[in-house]
């Protein structure tokens, strides 16, 4: 599929086909295709979650305002990062560079990360952002259906998957067989509200 028709076409879609699977290559491939999306530093926080376990799903659901696509839906995907990936052998993330590109950018790495604790939130929520979208534009092209998700207790869904202190959740992804169409968009902003030319 084009990536403006991806684009143009995907909606959040709440209602899926429960009874279909998407195989294990599927899958591989939404993930391995997430895992393209850019991050600063090429640190790649984000960890992806992939629940297929009915009875996680249903604890899910349960703190998740009973939503049904968490337990309908193909795929459930929780996207979380690791907050001090920076810190853990940063020199991996750039193993294959050039010797003065590994000199240069590795120590950076910290340099910039340490004792940030804000920077370091906001960079996962900024790289989950742009893996989210590649998920869900990749799951189009591959046709699936998917509903971007934050209406759920972000603690007790931490709880549930065993989320490591140093990692945060983002959001969720369902991915599936939709069912019925989205709803007509609720209003589009005018293109002169949202776009500024060079300042406000």
């Amino acid at each position: 599929m084009n990536t403006l028709d991806a684009i143009q076409s995907r909606r959040a879609i709440k209602h899926y086909d429960p009874a279909h699977r998407m195989s294990e290559a599927e899958i591989r491939q939404l993930l391995e295709t997430a895992m393209l999306a850019p991050t600063a530093f090429n640190i790649q926080n984000w960890r992806f979650v992939a629940v297929t376990d009915p009875e996680v799903r249903k604890e899910i659901r349960a703190v998740a305002w009973d939503q049904a696509q968490v337990t309908e839906a193909s795929l459930l995907i929780v996207l979380c990062a690791d907050t001090k990936s920076w810190s853990k052998d940063a020199g991996r993330y750039w193993k294959n560079a050039p010797q003065p590109v590994q000199d240069f950018l590795v120590p950076a790495i910290g340099q910039y990360y340490a004792g940030r604790e804000q920077v370091q939130r906001d960079e996962a929520m900024r790289s989950c952002g742009m893996a989210g979208m590649t998920i869900m534009l990749a799951a189009k092209a591959m046709g699936y259906d998917s509903c971007p998700m934050d209406g759920f207790d972000f603690d007790a869904v931490a709880k549930v998957i065993n989320l490591p202190e140093d990692h945060v959740i983002s959001f969720m992804i369902s991915v599936g067989k939709g069912t019925q169409p989205a709803w007509p968009k609720g209003g589009q902003l005018a293109y002169e509200e949202v776009v500024i030319q060079n300042r406000f």
